[in-house]
């Protein structure tokens, strides 16, 4: 991973801290909107609105292009490749530390109940 994907990540993750930011993903998800369709969602001011955007397109997570008088968003999937592959990443490393886990447990669980057929034939 190279210092721009780290930076591309730091900024991609920050942008969607925000609530806002991360229901306006969810739309742009599915289907292009332009500034106006997405602030109809929202109780803060078009402009309020047009900062949310601004800051998702500066972590690369949305464009925004002319068509006409309109510049509808839409989704970029580079950003969003590079964050799940980060996650996953991460993610793997959990699992396996998990499934090592489980077997330590399996084996001290193995240790603390032994069963032998001397055992179970002297209960009887």
């Amino acid at each position: 991973m190279t210092n721009d994907d780290t930076d591309d990540l730091s900024k991609a993750f920050a942008a969607l801290a925000d609530p806002t930011r991360r229901d306006i993903v969810a739309r742009l998800a599915d289907g292009d909107a332009t500034l106006t369709e997405i602030a109809e969602h929202y109780d803060v001011s078009i402009q309020a609105v047009s900062k949310h955007l601004t800051v998702l397109e500066n972590a690369r997570l949305i464009s925004r292009t002319r068509r006409a008088q309109a510049r509808p968003a839409h989704l970029e999937a580079e950003v969003f490749d590079l964050m799940n592959g980060w996650i996953e990443r991460y993610r793997r490393r959990a699992e396996e530390r998990y499934r090592r886990l489980d077997a330590v447990l399996a084996d001290m669980n193995a240790d603390d109940n032994p069963t032998s057929t001397t055992d179970q034939g002297a209960a009887s």
